[in-house]
């Protein structure tokens, strides 16, 4: 349980693969993808829950490590999605987060189960900094298209959905959780507008990205760990930094703060090249 907590903090890349599509399941594990995530809700239709729930729990049951995106609070699948993965090692993605259904879900779970707080209503939003804060809760992740329906606003409008992408980023870093992950880019086969949305996610503060296929994976992976350019920023402040309480480095003065950043960009690139693990 140790390793899936870790792995939820750490993953840079989150793969979705719909739980009725068991062929697919083994695919997306080898995207590359830091975690892949098993969904039962949006990406299955009503009529093929059950079907989808079994065909993940028997792959849950080879010792695969994921994660599974259940049915929300309130839905009749709700109970028998909670009770299977409470049954296996797996990450729990909880749709429609707020922090009194998180506890709830986190109680029937059991102590230590690491949980993606997938945050996609107006009330999630204002509800952040409690979400963040409830015991399991590793991640928040934004649910850009529910958000934006519920809004009457397009997801990629970058301006209507700045507030609610600056809420998660500060209640996460309120909470002591890692950054949160950005919501999805629809438009597949366009790597121009996946690289520009996953720029501008890493410079409000995000960690991750939500893909939705195979090929997002690498780019996602590229664009969210820092460049080379900030790498030898962050290593020239802190050898300045070894001698000098304060420093100038590129003309810029050096204290503290200065010196945590660049010490969480070193951090960031190492626990990349370290890669997932699934002992």
């Amino acid at each position: 349980m140790h390793d899936l907590i870790g792995r939820a903090g750490a993953a840079r890349t989150l793969l979705f693969v719909p739980g009725d599509r068991p062929e697919l399941f083994a695919k997306a594990e080898r995207s590359g993808a830091d975690l892949v995530v098993l969904d039962l809700e949006d990406a299955v239709h009503e009529k093929h829950k059950r079907e989808a729930r079994d065909a993940v729990a028997e792959y849950l049951g080879t010792g695969t490590v994921s994660a599974v995106r259940m049915n929300a609070s309130g839905t009749a699948w709700h109970d028998e999605d909670i009770r299977m993965v409470a049954s296996h090692d797996c990450i729990a993605m909880v749709p429609k987060a707020a922090a009194d259904n998180l506890m709830a879900v986190a109680q029937r779970l059991g102590a230590g189960r690491a949980m993606i707080a997938l945050v996609e209503t107006s009330a999630g939003v204002l509800d952040a900094r409690r979400i963040a804060e409830v015991a399991g809760v590793e991640r928040l992740a934004l649910g850009t298209f529910d958000l934006a329906a519920e809004l009457g606003v397009t997801p990629e409008d970058r301006e209507a959905m700045a507030v609610s992408r600056n809420m998660m980023v500060l209640a996460s870093s309120a909470a002591g959780i890692a950054p949160p992950i950005d919501g999805i880019t629809a438009a597949l086969g366009e790597e121009n507008v996946l690289r520009s949305d996953l720029a501008y996610a890493r410079r409000l503060g995000f960690g991750g990205k939500l893909c939705i296929h195979p090929a997002q994976v690498s780019v996602a992976a590229e664009m969210m760990m820092p460049d080379a350019q900030q790498l030898a920023w962050a290593g020239r402040v802190l050898a300045a930094a070894e001698h000098e309480s304060v420093a100038v480095v590129d003309g810029q003065m050096v204290d503290r703060p200065v010196i945590l950043r660049a010490r969480r960009l070193l951090a960031a690139a190492e626990q990349s090249m370290a890669g997932p693990t699934n002992e």
